[in-house]
């Protein structure tokens, strides 16, 4: 089952008509108003044929929860998810490995500059 971060929605906050395409947006992270311009120009060369398929997706499509993301930056980090869930999960991997880093450093500055320390730890090994 999907978490209700990665589904698309019609976004009826942002909406013209019906949301579609402000939730394609959203769900992309692309600005509505390319998405829209998009839609409108496959709209003309396809003849009006995008049309019923709008209203369809705004019938089928769900409204997006008023309290979906807590703030902007959770915003475009789940927008990043849906674009490339591989490299977000790259991403976080390289930030658990600096944090760790980071802590073996800490660690290694208070043990080497504790002698008391250091020889406790000994003892328990």
């Amino acid at each position: 089952m999907n978490s209700p971060r990665t589904t698309l929605y019609r976004d009826k906050q942002n909406a013209k008509l019906m949301g579609v395409c402000s939730g394609i947006a959203d769900y992309t992270g692309v600005n509505a108003l390319w998405v829209r311009l998009g839609f409108l120009g496959l709209t003309f060369f396809a003849g009006g044929m995008t049309i019923p398929f709008y209203f369809l997706a705004g019938i089928l499509l769900n409204k997006k929860p008023p309290h979906l993301y807590v703030d902007r930056e959770e915003q475009q980090y789940w927008q990043r998810v849906r674009q490339s869930p591989k490299r977000t999960a790259r991403e976080i991997r390289a930030r658990m490995r600096d944090i760790d880093r980071r802590l073996a450093d800490v660690e290694t500055y208070y043990v080497s500059s504790n002698p008391r320390l250091t020889a406790e730890i000994e003892r328990l090994r």
